[in-house]
């Protein structure tokens, strides 16, 4: 059993990399330095002094606004940190017995993080994201408890969830194109498909596709409910599928777990 004060000095570890992580999703679409210049307030380009700059608590201290001049702070930056956060004490409770594909485990996690925000906003997935997945998949192959056998073995189903997550949704982006004329599935969805299945397997690709399908139907149908999109509006799918894909971190769902009822 961990003790709480642990989990909680985890917990706080995840809002720290949270901070950080909005950092990222806030300069890297527009190529800026995620190092310099310090954090300011995108209205009045004030620097944000320390102490306005504690995750959480400094939005919650200042009730969502800047203190000088009182523009509000996006909510993006508390969910971020509370997501972060969240998930890293999550997978460190599940894996810290394994303190190696912990480390894989959370380093994907964050990176798929990144890229849900950023599809969110911009529906935009930069390559290299999925790149780096599939190294990290690659990597971590050796110890990933996902995969079974010598390392060979490992290696063959690390590539096999690559190349299926890549087919996958290359063949859902066809048949939309052909069937709706117009695109279905962004490329980078593609891709983003490859590094998830790298680290997941097969099993992993086939249910995040699945769990990404339900919430983003869910997603589309709550947006046209409030009369803020139509049936046929393009919404981001990437989100969904990091979604699936850190439940999947977390615990692989396998294919007979969809079918338990029986």
């Amino acid at each position: 059993m961990i003790p709480e004060i642990i989990l909680i000095i985890v917990f706080v570890f995840g809002l720290l990399i949270g901070s950080f992580l909005n950092v990222c999703i806030s300069r890297l679409p527009e190529s800026l330095s995620i190092i310099r210049p310090r954090s300011r307030c995108p209205k009045c380009l004030t620097p944000i002094s320390f102490y306005d700059n504690v995750p959480l608590v400094s939005f919650i201290l200042l009730r969502g606004r800047c203190r000088h001049c009182a523009a509000p702070i996006p909510w993006r930056y508390p969910v971020v940190e509370l997501v972060t956060a969240l998930v890293t004490a999550l997978l460190f409770f599940k894996w810290v017995m394994t303190p190696l594909w912990l480390s894989a485990a959370l380093a994907a996690a964050y990176i798929l993080i990144v890229v849900a925000f950023i599809d969110f906003e911009t529906m935009m997935i930069a390559d290299v994201f999925s790149f780096v997945l599939v190294g990290l998949g690659v990597v971590a192959c050796w110890f990933n408890p996902y995969f079974t056998g010598p390392f060979l073995n490992r290696l063959f189903s690390c590539f096999m969830g690559a190349i299926s997550g890549t087919f996958i949704i290359w063949l859902m982006a066809w048949l939309g194109t052909r069937i709706y004329k117009k695109e279905a599935v962004g490329e980078g969805d593609i891709f983003l498909m490859a590094g998830i299945g790298a680290l997941t397997g097969w099993e992993g690709v086939v249910s995040a596709l699945i769990m990404a399908s339900f919430f983003g139907s869910v997603y589309g149908v709550s947006l046209m409910l409030a009369k803020k999109a139509r049936r046929f509006d393009h919404i981001p799918f990437g989100p969904f599928l990091t979604l699936g894909a850190v439940i999947n971190l977390y615990h692989l769902i396998r294919i007979t777990d969809f079918f338990m009822w029986y």
